[in-house]
């Protein structure tokens, strides 16, 4: 933990009411400058008690203090030095060493998520039977019920997609874990859209994770080794520009420089797939789509990456398409990568939160650009018992327009 980073908090208080935990609790501890007061109290010798770690578990990583910081404290650094302390310092639970030990077994591998897809397919609805039940043995169990989605038909993607019409630029585009395997049809509505707007899109074979679950959980070891991959396999594809369609994994791939060191991370520059369209600028026809839709703000689109506009403007700009605004937009949801798998309680409450938001909006859609809340935002929905409320990926409502579809999710 940083002392420097430590010291530029002020106390101000412009955090709270940003801040989701403090939100739900309203408790000094669970907000972001209580939390860098407890760093504080353990640089100057305090030890890391079971009940400090406990207050840093459950922060979400939203990065929503940082926005709101005047006075720019990089509470993504520290919360990740914190993080990566935690997992060095303190001993956890037999219980939360093993559910750990299989998230992290788990989710960063992509093969291993895709072999997967047949159990879940074949107990899909046993498990929401179960779910109640399994709620009593262990809620980390029960939300990994809850929460995993309808497996999709397989989507098989060619190494390179040619572009349409004249060629403006070639990418590369990540595949990504979660988003491959349980939302192909995302990724492939991406390759589409990049190369109706004149985009060659080089999809390299069997991509690892990028490492965001590792960094953002306290395993920098494993975040670098994981970096390292993506990096080497894009290098090795011959591109220089890589581009993300989830954004805690955009989120990650940029700090590589801060991760991996500036000199080994210059030669890839990373952009979300809303930012490079509105960069590069719109040349396909879009068809109208008479549709509502609320568009969600994922926090490491939205507060780590600073992206808001630029999907909204893409939304905006399809005929048809009437866009609302979502209340308390900037509160996070509750995904937070890992965190509605390891926190599930409290993620449970910012999910029914979120959900009563999205479902006051009446739209017809939701959009997201996040695998984790489409997924959390979803299964709160479901759990409301309200009408089911579609939630589809930016990629997949610009890839119906410029086709002129009714709809693609």
């Amino acid at each position: 933990m940083d002392p420097e980073l430590i010291g530029d908090c002020v106390h101000c208080g412009f955090c709270l009411p940003t801040c989701p935990t403090y939100v739900l609790w309203g408790e000094e501890m669970d907000s972001p400058r209580g939390r860098i007061h407890l760093m504080g109290q353990h640089v100057g010798g305090t030890p890391l008690t079971p009940e400090m770690a406990g207050h840093f578990d459950a922060c979400l990583g939203c990065m929503a203090c940082v926005t709101a910081c005047p006075s720019g404290v990089r509470y993504d650094r520290l919360i990740e030095q914190t993080r990566a302390e935690v997992e060095r310092a303190h001993r956890r639970p037999l219980q939360e060493r093993a559910l750990r030990a299989l998230v992290f077994r788990l989710f960063p591998y992509p093969r291993r998520l895709r072999a997967m897809r047949l159990p879940l397919r074949l107990t899909e609805g046993a498990r929401r039977r179960l779910a109640p039940r399994l709620e009593r043995i262990s809620p980390s169990l029960a939300a990994m019920a809850e929460l995993a989605p309808p497996v999709p038909a397989r989507v098989r993607l060619p190494r390179r997609v040619r572009a349409v019409g004249r060629r403006r630029a070639t990418v590369g585009m990540l595949t990504g874990c979660v988003q491959g395997a349980f939302f192909p049809q995302v990724n492939a509505a991406t390759a589409r859209v990049l190369a109706m707007e004149g985009c060659e899109v080089v999809i390299p074979p069997a991509q690892g994770c990028c490492g965001a679950l590792s960094l953002h959980s306290g395993l920098p070891e494993q975040a670098v080794r994981l970096a390292e991959r993506t990096l080497a396999t894009f290098e090795r594809a011959g591109v220089d520009t890589v581009v993300v369609n989830a954004a805690g994994c955009g989120s990650t791939m940029k700090e590589y420089g801060d991760l991996l060191g500036e000199d080994r991370a210059q030669n890839i520059r990373v952009v979300d797939l809303s930012e490079y369209l509105a960069e590069i600028g719109p040349v396909a026809t879009r068809h109208p789509l008479p549709v509502t839709v609320a568009y969600h703000d994922a926090c490491h689109l939205a507060h780590a990456q600073g992206i808001r506009a630029q999907p909204r403007a893409l939304l905006s700009a399809v005929p048809g398409l009437r866009l609302v605004e979502i209340a308390e937009s900037s509160i996070c949801c509750g995904s937070a990568g890992t965190y509605n798998l390891l926190q599930p309680e409290a993620a449970r409450d910012l999910g029914d939160r979120k959900a009563e938001r999205v479902l006051a909006t009446g739209a017809d859609l939701l959009v997201s650009a996040n695998p984790g809340c489409t997924l959390q935002i979803g299964s709160a929905v479901r759990r409301r018992g309200a009408g089911p409320i579609p939630v589809a990926h930016v990629a997949q409502v610009l890839d119906a327009s410029l086709r002129g579809l009714d709809r693609a999710w």
